[in-house]
């Protein structure tokens, strides 16, 4: 492995830690009334406290990259998640661990800023996509497998030995950054802000259509684990077959984007994959409609919104990053607030109904998707040449 590889792989461990915040401790949730005190509704504050605080740590950190070397931001990250989490393993309470948790996600949130704007300071445009492709694979694997690891650290230690795992995890990826010698320099631009970002429509054009195609899709997994188990009458091994499924073709396509990419062209792989997600979710909805319940069916039409996103999603996100022009932490920061409010407000205008079946629920993730589309049409694309940087 080059260094560069090496390098990437670093960023991935600390981005994976990031994403442990929710997915590695959602099985630990249930039984924090009993081991903390409270009652449920507090217990899933654990959660969202957690969310919360990333949203203000993207900000942050994406600010911050002007001002302060990238190297030592991921690194102070890293080694401030670690000193959070083993607190966390120590709160006395669960409202103490709720302002802890807070914390936890606003620290946590360095390496998911910072990540595409090393991958473009390492690639060229085509291994960047690659290389992205590469990243999302792999981070798409931790939502489906960091809850069974989790369900098992709680059975092996009890609920403190998850956030203890987070707290190795975030210590050892900074060790490894600090020995490897760094990382590379994110662009800066001292007169850069969100404001300049969020009036370019080019970039709003890439962030605002990854944004709705991911929060659709998200929309959709976090509401069926319901619909499965207590409006169809199924179990939870039909969701986990079903975001088994998902998760398996988004990798396929999102290692074959780049070969799509050199034939076809950026624009036409993401206007393509965007399409192929919204007939994806147009056949959700009409299954919906008609009545069905059917598992399989369900899971069939969720293989092609992932198929869609994982063409789209490199090559969308990497021009995001070069739309910005330089200011690339706070690109990717808003990419990643936007994805995240996308999730959560759909889910909370789509939660009262959540038991009314697949119908409102097929309809939020549609209704985001031909967002998506709508992006595409009206939003000018990204038009000058691109200068490549040294590949490795």
């Amino acid at each position: 492995m080059n260094r560069a590889w090496l390098t990437l792989a670093l960023v991935l461990c600390g981005t994976i830690i990031g994403m442990m915040g929710v997915d590695l401790v959602l099985p630990a949730v249930p039984l924090l009334p009993e081991a903390l005190g409270g009652d449920p509704s507090q217990a899933q504050l654990v959660l969202a406290a957690y969310v919360g605080g990333t949203c203000i740590g993207l900000l942050g950190y994406g600010a911050l990259g002007d001002r302060v070397a990238t190297s030592r931001l991921i690194v102070g990250s890293l080694l401030a998640t670690a000193a959070v989490s083993l607190a966390c393993a120590m709160a006395p309470n669960i409202e103490a661990l709720i302002g802890l948790r807070a914390l936890q996600g606003m620290v946590a949130a360095g390496p998911a800023v910072f990540a595409p704007g090393i991958v473009k300071a390492m690639f060229d445009e085509t291994r960047a996509v690659r290389a992205i492709g590469l990243l999302g694979s792999i981070e798409a694997l931790g939502p489906a497998l960091a809850p069974v690891a989790g369900a098992g650290l709680l059975a092996l230690g009890g609920w403190s030995l998850n956030f203890e795992v987070m707290a190795a995890g975030a210590f050892a990826a900074a060790v490894l950054v600090m020995l490897t010698g760094g990382l590379p320099q994110v662009g800066r631009r001292g007169q850069g802000s969100f404001v300049v970002l969020l009036r370019d429509p080019t970039f709003l054009r890439y962030a605002l259509s990854q944004a709705s195609v991911l929060g659709g899709l998200l929309v959709f997994v976090f509401g069926m684990p319901t619909v499965f188990v207590r409006v169809h009458g199924g179990t939870l091994a039909d969701f986990i077959t079903m975001q088994m499924s998902g998760v398996v073709t988004f990798i396929i396509a999102a290692n074959t984007a780049t070969h799509w990419g050199d034939r076809l062209g950026a624009e036409r792989v993401i206007a393509f994959g965007t399409g192929l997600s919204a007939l994806g979710a147009a056949g959700q909805f009409a299954y919906a409609l008609s009545g069905g319940t059917s598992a399989l069916v369900i899971t069939a039409l969720f293989i092609p919104v992932n198929t869609g996103l994982g063409l789209r999603g490199p090559a969308g996100f990497f021009r995001a990053i070069l739309a910005s022009r330089g200011d690339d932490a706070r690109a990717s920061a808003l990419v990643i607030l936007c994805i995240l409010t996308a999730a959560a407000l759909g889910t909370s205008i789509v939660s009262p109904w959540i038991e009314s079946g697949t119908v409102p629920l097929t309809a939020a993730a549609l209704a985001f998707h031909l967002a998506a589309l709508a992006c595409l049409v009206v939003l000018p694309p990204l038009r000058q040449p691109v200068s490549p940087s040294c590949a490795p």
